[in-house]
């Protein structure tokens, strides 16, 4: 049998776990807590550890097992917040083996069977050890039955039982496992921080890479120690001699900062030609055309915030000559365009993420990006088209009264009420006597109308509106000029229905000439007297010279507006109780 090898490497992130409170980094609210609780006597029963992946949760609750069980070297010692290291308590729960010290994983250990044993076995007391400690990690992951089988026994448990839970979704942990525990939230590792920690890990190795590289790691690691220790054993093995930031962006798959600046200046000079020949270059120097995408909005990101505040600009993984670049354009840059920028630029990584070609859509996306740089915002926009001189109003287009100065108001044009609909028809001076009682509430054609819509016969209505020429109208009777396409038994189904509606008889008869206009050919005409209005305002004629081909494809009158503002600012109302319904 061929004998197997032992192990001789290990990761750099294991090997330089901390093993002590000294050697956590970026932690010390935390440690400071837990010092003090140590030295007053005042160690929880539970506590709860949030943050990040990476940020040290399993390590803390490592370290704070091997405080309450370390004995010393000379075996007497006490819960301590400086763990000796070399007492067998210490050794065993560093390599992970002792017997009182439980580590679960919560993410395959869901179940209220898999706390059945934990609270089974907490009535026993430890081994060998001070006290019996249980570290669930992902604690989050267990099933709202496991954290309800656990809440008496966390809530009150024996002397000599600890608990240690770790997530990184502390809002899914319910608030009754929370209130019995002592909660620490572990934060991001600063940049600087995780700097100092590479360059020191990477000098117990022997190893040389520059402070770029360490500077790019530590962006990419986003906060967190053990992606930035782990990405740093990977840079170590992927450079020969020194690691160079050049080595670690090909390793990252990065595009080279510098030259995405340089793209973000093409685009927003609105330069189309440069920036996709920038893009081509970057691609073809193997590029991700969604990170450069990312890139991109990193940077808009970036100078938006600096140029709200330029000290955000002192920033240790950016190099002195991007803060410089960075400053320059957060001065010359309108935080609207910086907004649009940024806005464009989610709904291209949207668009890339789905694109069968990623590289194509990435073009589109900074098509667009150049096409709309230059354009000015609407506040510019609207200073430069009042301050112009009006052209001169044609001759023979515009209606007569279609001008005014005063039409627009917030986008929308004030425009003439339409004409008011018929009332009854007079004849001789007198209006036709009605038998019918029940007909006195349709005194208007109008109304009839109305009916029909509250029926909610669209056939009808539409029949109606487009075929009927009113001739005479008197409650209860109807003569009407048909239009042309109107179908020959209009007349009939319309009496039938107004009939049977009512419980009154109709009537309506058919001539051959003598109507006006159907109410959707008034409709058309008032929408064409509004658009002439508009066409004859001032501003509209400037927007229109701007803005060659542009149309007017709605125009809202200001009753309109403030009816529709009036209905969007109700309040919502909530969903009505069930109480058959599941919690």
């Amino acid at each position: 049998m061929t004998e197997i090898p032992p192990q001789t490497y290990q990761v750099l992130a294991r090997k330089y776990r901390p093993a002590t409170f000294a050697d956590l980094v970026g932690q010390e609210a935390m440690v400071r807590t837990l010092k003090n609780a140590f030295a007053a006597d005042r160690i929880a029963h539970a506590f709860m550890l949030t943050g990040i992946r990476g940020t040290g949760k399993t390590t803390t609750a490592r370290i704070v097992a091997k405080g309450l069980n370390c004995v010393g070297p000379d075996g007497q010692g006490q819960p301590t917040t400086e763990p000796c290291g070399v007492c067998e308590p210490c050794i065993a729960i560093a390599e992970g083996r002792h017997v009182d010290v439980m580590e679960m994983d919560a993410a395959s250990r869901t179940g209220v069977n898999d706390m059945r044993e934990v609270i089974d076995s907490v009535h026993y007391r430890a081994a060998s050890a001070r006290y019996k400690i249980y570290i669930i990690d992902e604690v989050h992951m267990l099933s709202n039955a496991a954290f309800n089988a656990l809440l008496k026994t966390l809530e009150e448990p024996p002397t000599h039982v600890k608990f240690i839970f770790a997530t990184t979704e502390i809002r899914k942990v319910p608030v009754t496992v929370l209130s019995r525990c002592q909660r620490f939230d572990l934060k991001r590792i600063e940049p600087e921080v995780q700097m100092a920690l590479m360059r020191k890990i990477a000098t117990a190795e022997g190893a040389q890479i520059t402070d770029g590289a360490l500077a790019l790691i530590a962006r990419a690691a986003e906060g967190s120690a053990r992606d930035a220790t782990s990405l740093l054993d990977q840079a170590i093995s992927n450079g020969s001699g020194e690691t160079t930031a050049d080595m670690v962006r090909t390793m990252l798959g990065l595009a080279d900062r510098g030259r995405v600046l340089d793209l973000f200046d093409m685009i927003m000079k609105g330069e189309a030609a440069g920036a996709l020949a920038e893009l081509s270059g970057q691609y073809a120097d193997g590029a991700d055309p969604m990170a450069v995408l990312r890139d991109l909005a990193e940077i808009t990101h970036w100078i938006s915030v600096i140029k709200i505040t330029p000290e955000a600009a002192d920033d240790p993984t950016t190099p002195q000559e991007e803060r410089e670049r960075g400053l320059a354009m957060a001065a010359l840059l309108p935080m609207r365009v910086l907004s649009r920028m940024w806005q464009m630029l989610l709904k291209a990584l949207e668009e890339v993420a789905l694109a069968p070609n990623a590289m194509m859509a990435a073009e589109m996306a900074v098509i667009r990006l150049t096409h709309v740089a230059d354009l000015p915002d609407p506040e510019t926009l609207v200073k430069k088209l009042m301050s112009q001189t009006a052209p001169p109003r044609p001759t023979g287009g515009a209606p007569a009264g279609g001008g005014g100065g005063g039409g627009m108001v917030h986008g929308a044009l004030r425009m003439a009420p339409s004409a008011p609909a018929r009332g009854p028809t007079m004849q001789g001076g007198q209006a036709v006597a009605v038998a019918e009682s029940q007909l006195v509430v349709y005194a208007s054609f109008a109304q009839v109308v109305e009916l029909i819509r509250e029926k909610r016969d669209m056939r009808l209505l539409m029949e109606v509106e487009e075929g009927v020429r009113l001739v005479k109208y008197a409650t209860g009777r109807i003569e009407f000029e048909p239009a042309p396409g109107a179908k020959s038994d209009l007349a009939a189904r319309l009496s039938q229905r107004l009939q049977g509606w009512t419980g009154a008889r109709w009537g309506v008869s058919v001539v051959n000439s003598g109507g006006a206009a159907t109410l959707a050919e008034e409709r058309d005409a008032a929408a064409e007297a509004a658009r002439a209005e508009a066409m004859g305002n001032p501003l509209v004629q400037a927007v229109m010279l701007a803005f060659p081909g542009a149309k007017i494809t709605e125009i809202r009158t200001a009753e309109a507006m403030a009816a529709s503002a009036a209905i969007e600012a109700l309040p919502e109302v909530d969903d009505e109780f069930d109480p058959f319904e599941d919690d």
